[in-house]
């Protein structure tokens, strides 16, 4: 990995194109479309997109980014990186229905934190949306961003979730999102939509991931609490060239990927590795459950191969971040989180 010492450093490295994507892109055809484009990831896979396209000589296909935009720097950033932006409540089905039918669409949008307060606006973002989504593009090839909390906790020392292992995981926001993916499936079985469930744990960006939710405890002189014993993570340069490449193997009935890095990293190790990287002591609190959320990624691995990003280099990476003080989205993971309450 390229030394990282800026933002603008980070989100050129993070969206570099890898020559897999471009080779898919170069066969594919269409534009895209992106919908929750203002959220953690959409920056970085609308620009990989836009800096493919270019680069294949490609300029006139489109890339949309599609948000409500409550961050005006937000969509800024994105038509600086030469994208276009529209403004658009995906909870308004009039809204919805006057959006550009694209032929390659990427479902970003979603809720996660505040559900165990709000749990109607969750279930609303995380089932509603995907109904009228689906029902609107069902014209399209739709990567389904999703998760691997749709899964139940299971052994840490085992293979972890396959593809097809039972969705019954605890709480209402992982829930909410079995929902997601099913309704998804319901319009591809109904339209014959092409489609893929995109079971992204856990993308890392300096800026925020688990491994930054580490570090900054570490850094701070607190404990690291052990209870989930046991994580994954990836690259999100590499998660966002998976996603564009997931178009290729969209199908009907819908299809499902978990996209995470093979390798299970017990916390405790992990914590240690960043402790040493920042030279700071390492503190802990709990002990490692005999099970966490571990999932079995060798068929991604099969299909797009491992990650570029290993494991030292992020650690590496997080640890410089944050001895420099490096900016922060302030939202972090809450990946120990064992009851699904966020």
């Amino acid at each position: 990995m390229q030394p990282v010492n800026t933002v603008a450093d980070l989100d050129d490295l993070l969206s570099t194109p890898t020559p897999q994507v471009l080779q898919s892109l170069q066969h594919s055809t269409g534009d895209f479309l992106l919908l929750g484009a203002g959220g953690k990831m959409g920056h970085t896979l609308g620009r990989m997109l836009r800096r493919s396209l270019d680069q294949l000589g490609h300029s006139e296909r489109r890339v949309i980014g599609v948000s409500r935009f409550t961050s005006a720097a937000k969509e800024q950033e994105l038509q600086q990186a030469g994208l276009e932006t529209i403004r658009c409540d995906l909870l308004d089905r009039a809204a919805v229905s006057t959006l550009p039918q694209i032929d390659n669409v990427f479902f970003m949008a979603g809720q996660k934190f505040g559900t165990t307060g709000a749990p109607e606006l969750t279930w609303a973002m995380n089932a509603l949306v995907p109904a009228l989504v689906a029902d609107h593009f069902r014209s399209s090839r739709i990567v389904v961003f999703s998760t691997g909390n749709v899964y139940p906790l299971t052994d840490a020392a085992g293979p972890g979730s396959s593809e097809n292992a039972p969705l019954t995981p605890p709480g209402e926001y992982a829930n909410s999102c079995v929902a997601r993916e099913r309704l998804f499936a319901f319009h591809s079985l109904m339209y014959h939509t092409p489609m893929l469930m995109f079971r992204l744990c856990y993308a890392i960006d300096l800026r925020y991931g688990v491994l930054l939710d580490l570090a900054q405890k570490i850094h701070a002189g607190q404990k690291v609490d052990l209870s989930m014993g046991t994580v994954q993570v990836i690259w999100q340069g590499d998660a966002c060239a998976a996603a564009i490449r997931c178009l290729d193997h969209t199908t009907s009935p819908a299809t499902s990927l978990n996209i995470t890095g093979n390798e299970k990293i017990p916390v405790a190790s992990l914590a240690q590795k960043l402790a040493t990287a920042l030279q700071c002591p390492l503190q802990t609190t709990g002990a490692a459950q005999p099970t966490a959320w571990v999932w079995d990624a060798s068929q991604a691995e099969q299909l797009f191969g491992p990650p570029t990003v290993s494991l030292d280099e992020m650690v590496t990476a997080t640890a410089n971040w944050v001895r420099a003080g490096g900016v922060t989205l302030n939202k972090p993971t809450r990946f120990e989180v064992r009851d699904g309450h966020y």
